[in-house]
């Protein structure tokens, strides 16, 4: 079985099924098809589905003419029935991980995802999880159901597990560019796995098992995480020591080694930092464990959106005006520039604390048109210079690059900038930055 399903990857006759249509579904099953292997993409959201097979994309990454294109020559196949995977040789898994509002892991994604999956898996299938989740999951939800009908892991079938890499926005690294990891079951798994991989991806990285390749995808993040937790700290710092952490970070950076260079903010967001590191901590606590750098970090990212409101609040005062029914308008709402995603968005942080302290929330935002803030849907405003007087106070989050900052800087009364996206302009009006 393992020969046949290589010969079929190498002759592009495999047919691949991808489920979860999302940010890291969708630009995946597009290169397996540029690739020349056929895709069937399964997606339980109608819309989502509808929406491909009239040749739209609603990831931004993925424009409608390579789904047209792919739709056309008969390589993508978009479905809502998981009964169409029963054609599939390979099956990878990239649905949603998010966090309960208690922290720790909702797993009912990957769990639904798996019963559907195995009630249509058959003899020679690999099974690819690529949803960021604590080590050991893996092992853990496929591979029992698997054992418990008959087959044998590495030769009636195929257990592996590969960190999805995907930085929406990203024009230098793609799905096609990025290094991929790949840690199978056995040594078996492992190879069929990388050779499927290998068919479109430019470089794949084999490791010993799917609990180091779940790991991996940890390490990656709360790397990010805590470096990024460190700096907000520094930014603290430097605030109650009356240093510009700015210019700190900048003259830090010229050193050639032992330094890397990150920069604090408003908070941290999207589908990765603020999520991935707290499905190690959970799972390690266990194992009677406390992983206390992750816990640290979380605490200080997420007191950041918190100090921006202080920070707008003190820069009120000192225009003599209260934070209280101040028309506040903050720039961006995605949770990084030129995207237009915006999970976990320290902007919606922002803008909730704003309207529980009763300010009038007004945002601007080039990438996201509407969005829903605690109760109420706002609507991006266009920016302009009599709508940038008109406010009290102008809060930058996200610094997209289309963004007019001069015209930002001539004419706010009151700038909290969390980003240091008016560096090196002259401002008009009261300047704060973190």
């Amino acid at each position: 079985m393992q020969q046949n399903l290589l010969e079929k990857i190498n002759h592009r006759s495999a047919v691949v099924g991808i489920v979860g249509l999302g940010y890291v579904g969708l630009p995946l099953a597009m290169e397996f098809a540029r690739a020349g292997l056929p895709v069937i993409g399964v997606d339980v959201d109608l819309r989502k589905v509808e929406a491909l097979r009239r040749g739209e994309s609603y990831v931004q990454d993925v424009p409608a003419a390579q789904v047209q294109e792919w739709l056309t020559a008969g390589r993508f196949q978009p479905t809502a029935d998981y009964g169409e995977l029963r054609a599939a040789d390979a099956v990878i898994i990239c649905v949603p991980t998010p966090l309960r509002k208690t922290r720790d892991p909702d797993m009912s994604y990957i769990v639904s995802a798996a019963e559907n999956v195995l009630a249509v898996s058959h003899p020679g299938m690999l099974i690819v999880l690529e949803s960021t989740t604590y080590p050991g999951t893996t092992e853990e939800v496929f591979l029992p159901p698997l054992q418990t009908l008959g087959y044998t892991v590495g030769q009636d079938f195929f257990l592996a597990f590969s960190p999805e890499r995907i930085d929406p926005g990203n024009q230098k690294f793609s799905v096609h560019n990025t290094p991929k990891v790949v840690g199978g079951l056995t040594p078996a798994c492992t190879q069929v796995a990388a050779a499927l991989y290998s068919a479109a991806i430019k470089t794949v990285v084999p490791v010993s098992s799917p609990r180091a390749a779940e790991m991996v995808k940890l390490l990656e993040n709360t790397f990010r995480a805590v470096n990024i937790g460190l700096v907000n700290e520094v930014a603290l710092m430097c605030g109650k020591l009356g240093i510009d952490v700015w210019e700190v970070i900048e003259a830090a950076a010229t050193k050639p080694y032992g330094f890397m260079k990150f920069t604090p903010g408003p908070g941290i967001g999207g589908h990765c930092i603020p999520v991935d590191p707290l499905y190690l901590s959970w799972k390690l606590k266990a194992l009677n464990y406390t992983a206390r750098f992750i816990e640290l970090a979380d605490t200080i990212n997420g007191q950041m959106p918190h100090h921006v409101i202080s920070l707008a609040a003190d820069a009120l005062n000192e225009a003599g005006k209260p934070l209280r029914g101040s028309t506040v308008l903050v720039l961006g709402a995605a949770y990084k520039p030129d995207i237009d995603d915006v999970r976990e968005s320290p902007a919606l942080d922002v803008m909730i604390e704003l309207q529980r302290r009763h300010a009038h929330v007004q945002y601007h935002d080039p990438f996201v048109p509407q969005v829903r803030v605690g109760e109420q849907l706002l609507k991006s405003m266009p920016l302009s210079a009599a709508a940038l007087a008109a406010a009290d106070c102008v809060i930058i989050i996200t610094p997209h690059t289309q963004t007019d900052w001069d015209l930002v800087a001539q004419h706010a009364p009151v700038i909290v900038d969390t980003r240091n996206a008016l560096k090196g302009r002259a401002i008009s009006g009261r300047l704060l930055r973190l």
